[in-house]
C-alpha cells in the first residue's frame, strides 16, 4: 500500500503542473487577442505576473500535497497496524483451526472406540445372559444330580434295608451250660453264622430294627437235663414279654424252641432273655440258636 502511495503522488504532481502550463498557454493565447491594442511592455508585465501566481499557486498544492501525503502516511500506518493485527487474528484463528481439527479427530478417534465398546459391551451383554443361562441349566442339571443321587442312595437304602437276616448259637466255641441265675438275664448269642445289615449285636445279643416292616424269629435252647433247674427263655420286644420256649426233665437231653412274627418300628429292640433259676446247654453242634430276618416292609 505504501509503495502505491508513493508511485501516485509523483503522478499527481505531474498532472497538476501539465494543468497549470496548459491554462499559462491557454491565457498567453487569449491575452495577445484581447490586447491586440496593447504596448509590448505591458504584454510582458502581465506574462511576468502571471508566472508569479503560477509559482504561488504551486507551491500552494506542494504544501496540499505535503498535507495529503502525511495524511496518507497516517493512513497507510494505520492500514500496516490493521493488517498486522488482522495477520496475528488470521494466525491465531489457523492455530485454532489446526487445534479444532486435531479436537476433531481426537473426537472421530473417541466416537470410533465409544462404538467399538458399545460393540464389545453388546457381545459382553450377550456372553453373559449366555452365561446366566448355562447357570441356571447347570443349577438344574445341579438338582436333577442331587436328587437322582438322593434316589440312588435311598434305593440304595431300601435294598439294604431289605436285606436283613441273622442267625447265631449261644456258645463261641466248646461246651457248657449257661446260668442258672437268680433273675431273668439277657442271653448273648456269640457265634454268628450271618449277620446281613447287621441289626444283631454279638456283643449285647440285641437285634434293632433298622427298618419298619415284618419280622419273623425263631430260637431253640437246649437242655441236659436236671431236677431243680428248667430250661427255659423268653423272646422280648422292648421290654415286652412276647413267647417263651420252656423245658424241664430231670436226666437226658431235652431242647424246646418258639417263634414269632413281628412288626417292628425303626429302633425296636427284640432278644432273649434267660429264664431265672434255668440252665441253657450249648456244645460244638449248636443246640441252642437265636434267628431273624425281615419279611417285608411297611
Amino acid at each position: 500500500m505504501r509503495s502505491k502511495m508513493t508511485m501516485l503522488f509523483p503522478l499527481l504532481l505531474l498532472t497538476f503542473l501539465s494543468t497549470v502550463r496548459l491554462e499559462t498557454e491557454s491565457d498567453n493565447e487569449i491575452i495577445p487577442q484581447l490586447t491586440e491594442t496593447g504596448s509590448q511592455e505591458r504584454g510582458q508585465a502581465n506574462a511576468s505576473d502571471q508566472q508569479h501566481n503560477c509559482v504561488t499557486d504551486v507551491n500552494s498544492v506542494l504544501r496540499e500535497m505535503s498535507a495529503l501525503l502525511g495524511a496518507l502516511k497516517v493512513e497507510v500506518r494505520h492500514l500496516r497496524e490493521d493488517n498486522e493485527a488482522q495477520a496475528a487474528k488470521v494466525r491465531e484463528l489457523e492455530l485454532q483451526k489446526t487445534e479444532l481439527d486435531k479436537l476433531k479427530e481426537q473426537y472421530q478417534a473417541q466416537a470410533a472406540k465409544v462404538r467399538e465398546l458399545e460393540l464389545q459391551k453388546t457381545e459382553l451383554d450377550k456372553l453373559k445372559e449366555q452365561y446366566q443361562a448355562q447357570s441356571q441349566e447347570l443349577i438344574s442339571i445341579k438338582a436333577k444330580t442331587n436328587t437322582t443321587e438322593n434316589q440312588v442312595e435311598t434305593l440304595k437304602r431300601e435294598r439294604e434295608v431289605k436285606q436283613v437276616a441273622f442267625s447265631a448259637s449261644l456258645l463261641a466255641a466248646g461246651s457248657g451250660t449257661v446260668g442258672p441265675f437268680n433273675t431273668h438275664t439277657p442271653l448273648v448269642f456269640r457265634r454268628v453264622v450271618s449277620n446281613i445289615g447287621n441289626a444283631y449285636n454279638p456283643h449285647t445279643g440285641f437285634f434293632i430294627a433298622p427298618v419298619r416292616g415284618a419280622y419273623h424269629f425263631e430260637f431253640y435252647i437246649g437242655a441236659s437235663g436236671h431236677a431243680a433247674h428248667p430250661t427255659g427263655a423268653v423272646l422280648i420286644k422292648n421290654g415286652e414279654h412276647i413267647f417263651i420256649a420252656y423245658e424241664h426233665q430231670n436226666s437226658h437231653f431235652g431242647s424246646s424252641a418258639n417263634g414269632a412274627t413281628l412288626l417292628l418300628e425303626v429302633g425296636d429292640v427284640v432278644f432273649l432273655r434267660q429264664w431265672v433259676n434255668s440252665r441253657i446247654f450249648d456244645n460244638e453242634n449248636h443246640h441252642s440258636t437265636f434267628s431273624g430276618h425281615l419279611l417285608f416292609t411297611m
